[in-house]
């Protein structure tokens, strides 16, 4: 959250959208931290600031040093699962984040942005209580082939698998099934040359 912070303060006088990403790190990281308001506030003044972006010369590089409306989205959603949120609304606005990295020949689209949008979809399906939602919006995931497995998209499965432990659904089958095949999802392990 501070890096966050001290980056949002260093990009405010910026045009781009830098400005906005940390922003959406800041609503993450208060998140994690339990900090609806302030995740709120990092989000809230995020979407105010999209209306005056103006790019810059990181946005025309584009790639990893832009921060488009669909990662946007999704940070926006990450932020609302991390604090255990999981209403029809925000139902809807994770349908919307995994719709919007599924196209692979979009420029905003990424396969960590993908799979992280379908675990914060689960995630939102669980809090709901619809465990046959969380199976059909990870499943994807599940089934990257493990060179695809960064750490990222671990760690978000791995969040899935925890939220499975709650009292609620722990006994459950499918909770179980889920909780096994995410515990062996393991990160690609590049291997050392002979």
């Amino acid at each position: 959250m501070h890096f966050a912070r001290q980056g949002s303060a260093h990009a405010s006088p910026l045009s781009g959208t830098v400005g906005l990403w940390t922003l959406g790190l800041e609503a993450r990281a208060a998140a994690l931290l339990g900090d609806e308001a302030s995740a709120h506030t990092a989000n809230q003044t995020a979407v105010e600031k999209r209306e005056q972006v103006v790019p810059d010369d990181l946005d025309t590089l584009g790639g990893l040093l832009t921060y488009p409306e669909a990662k946007q989205h999704y940070y926006t959603v990450e932020s609302e699962v991390l604090l255990g949120h999981g209403d029809a609304h925000l139902a809807g606005q994770a349908e919307t984040a995994v719709n919007n990295f599924s196209d692979p020949d979009d420029p905003a689209w990424a396969f960590g942005d993908m799979a992280g949008a379908r675990c914060n979809l689960a995630l939102v399906h669980l809090y709901a209580g619809d465990l046959d939602g969380v199976a059909t919006a990870i499943r994807p995931v599940l089934d990257l082939p493990p060179r695809l497995r960064k750490n990222g998209i671990v760690v978000s499965a791995q969040r899935v698998r925890q939220a499975l432990t709650q009292p609620h659904v722990h006994n459950a089958l499918v909770a179980r099934e889920l909780r096994e095949e995410i515990a062996s999802y393991e990160p690609r392990r590049p291997a050392l040359p002979r």
